[in-house]
Parts: C-alpha cells; structure tokens; sequence
C-alpha cells in the first residue's frame, strides 16, 4: 500500500480509500442501483481491505439512509483503532424542516446519529456534504470546530465545494481562529475535470488534501461500457446516470484506456485510477466495490506507472479546455518573470494541466 499525508496533518492515509456506499442500501431505485451488500459481504470487503493495508474508510449518514453506515459500524467493531474513519453530513435525513442543511441545530443532531450508527466515541474525518448557502460559514466552521474540542470529531473537511467557497471557509477559519478543514471531497475523473479550473489551484494553493470520489464516473470507465451499447447488466452505470458526464468524451477516453490497459496488462479502470494517482494533488482516490473481485482490480492501480507518453495520450483525450479568466492570465504569465528564469509559476497560471 501507498500512503500520502493528508493535507498538512501529519496524518498519513492509505491512496486508496474504501468508498461504503454500497453497504447497507435502501430498498429504493437509487439503493438498488448502487449496492445493498448485507453486514456478512461487508465484512469480508472490509476485512480484505485492512489486509492489503487501507487505512482509510469514508462513508455518509444520507448512504442508504443511514444504512451504510450501521453496516461498517457492526463491521468495524474491534478493527476500529485500525481506521482513520470519515463520513458526511449535510443532506435531508428525515421529513421535517431542519433536517437538513448546516445549521448547528442538525449538524449537532447529525453527528450524535452517525456516532450511534458507528458505535465510535470519535469521527476522525467530519465533512459537510455539500455547501449550504442558508447558514452563515462562521456558524457551520464554529460549530464544527466544538465537536473538535468536544473530542467527537478529530478533523474537518468539505465536499462539494466550489473554489471560492473553500477559500472564503479558510479565511473565516483564519478570521475566527476556528478548526480549518482539511481535506476537500469531490467529483474528479478523467470523465470530468472540471475541478481544474478553479477548485485544484485553490486546494493547491491552500495545502489541502484532494479526495476524490467516483473516480470511474459511476462506472462508465470501467472498460465495461462503450459507445457500441456494451454494457455491465448488473452495474450502477447501468441503472443510474449519475454522476452526469459527457458521453461522447468518454467514449473517447475508455478508447484510450483500453489502449494503455494492454500495455500495461491489466484493466482500463486500473488505468484511470492510476492516472488520478499520478497526480501529486491528489490525497486518496475513493473507490467502493461491491464484492472482493473489483476491490483487488481497484489495488491493481497502485503498481501501474503511467509513462510520460501514455499520460499526455489520457490528458489530451480528456482535456476540460481553458476558461476564462485561465486564458488570459496565460498571455503574460511568462513575462512576468526576467529572462533565464525557469521557473515561471504555477502551471495552472499558464493554461496547462495542473495534475
């Protein structure tokens, strides 16, 4: 196993994080989509993970509506001191007005349930699941910041997040002298890089750690779906469109990794996941399976090496293209900097890929 810090906590957590929301589904067509794997197919998930040296377990109260969570928490049991353990809270878990949101009324309620369901005195990652632009940053970061001096939670970070919205949530952290998140949580893939244009040099710039989920777009790189109507019958891409993505791109993109895969003797998913690895933002790349076979392909990108050649193939047939103000910023860049310089700035300045 490969571990990386996250952020700067001096906290090293393993590349590849176990994603849960397959444990314990709802009986529902988002539930059925993704997975119900009962607390016995749970285990043995979980037990074989451990095994290969994941440190590293991220789940969320909205998963099967709680579901997910129970299930790791009777899982866990005694392997609990073995796992740095993350969930999220944030999104509607029951009928009534405040059950949702940042408020401190039900993030204080969300944590007392998670840490129930858990069967934990301490959540070691707590991140909010999604920004809330009803409640103020100071109330949802000082709220936060007593269930880090309560003992409850260890470390905060934020999923979802647009680039300003981190920026603004570190400086109230600043400002107040508030716990400060850590860690971001979003939707990065080589199916959609959209983090690129301003979320990745916030998070660069900041020294957060980048924690990346659906890496394989719900499964469409799977190398199991093309633009021929091949399809995995049983998988979520199958059943589910989410998370949305261009699907002429990926078409594309799967062609590339089919391509690369061969050399390397191995699975076009081993390949997309080794081209997130590859970046030096990246903290973890979260990936949940549904039975032991695709967890041990998943561990199969750790001992891929992309050449230089092979990931210029994955960046150009993936390439999110410049926006503004990226492209403007690049026509001086350069100048800026006397001649015989080298180094000329962050690339993202430039126009070019960040990873």
């Amino acid at each position: 196993m490969k571990y990386a810090e996250l952020g700067k906590t001096g906290i090293y957590v393993s590349r590849i994080c176990l994603g849960t929301m397959t444990f314990g589904g709802a009986d529902n067509a988002a539930g059925n989509a993704i997975g119900r794997l009962t607390g016995k197919e749970a285990d043995i998930i979980v037990g074989e993970a451990l095994d290969a040296g994941i440190n590293f377990i991220d789940t969320a109260d909205v998963y099967g509506s709680g579901g997910s969570e129970s299930v790791l928490g009777e899982v866990l049991a005694q392997r609990r001191g073995h796992v740095f353990l993350a969930t999220k809270a944030h999104s509607r878990m029951n009928a009534g007005p405040n059950d949702a949101g940042q408020s401190r009324y039900h993030l204080m309620q969300a944590l007392e349930a998670s840490l129930r369901r858990l069967k934990t005195d301490h959540i070691d990652l707590y991140q909010v699941h999604n920004f809330d632009a009803a409640t103020p940053a100071e109330e949802v970061l000082r709220t936060l910041d007593d269930m880090v001096r309560q003992g409850k939670v260890r470390y905060i970070g934020c999923s979802n997040y647009a680039g300003w919205q981190l920026a603004k949530a570190l400086g109230v952290s600043a400002e107040h002298k508030l716990e400060k998140f850590v860690s971001v949580q979003s939707f990065y893939s080589l199916a959609c890089r959209d983090i690129e244009h301003e979320l990745l040099p916030a998070i660069k710039d900041s020294n957060s750690g980048l924690l990346c989920w659906s890496p394989l777009a719900g499964g469409l790189l799977s190398g199991k779906f093309d633009r021929s109507g091949n399809h995995d019958a049983s998988g979520r891409r199958a059943k589910i469109e989410f998370p949305p993505v261009d699907k002429n791109q990926a078409w594309d993109i799967v062609d590339v990794l089919r391509a690369v895969s061969e050399k390397h003797y191995t699975t076009p998913a081993s390949i997309a996941l080794a081209w997130l690895l590859s970046s030096p933002q990246v903290t973890s790349v979260i990936a949940g399976v549904r039975n032991v076979e695709q967890l041990r392909g998943n561990l199969c990108a750790l001992s891929v090496e992309l050449s230089e050649e092979e990931k210029g193939m994955l960046d150009e047939v993936s390439h999110p293209g410049i926006r503004y103000p990226g492209w403007i910023q690049s026509y001086n860049a350069a100048s800026r900097y006397p001649a015989g310089f080298t180094d000329t700035g962050p690339s993202w300045v430039l126009g070019e890929s960040p990873v």
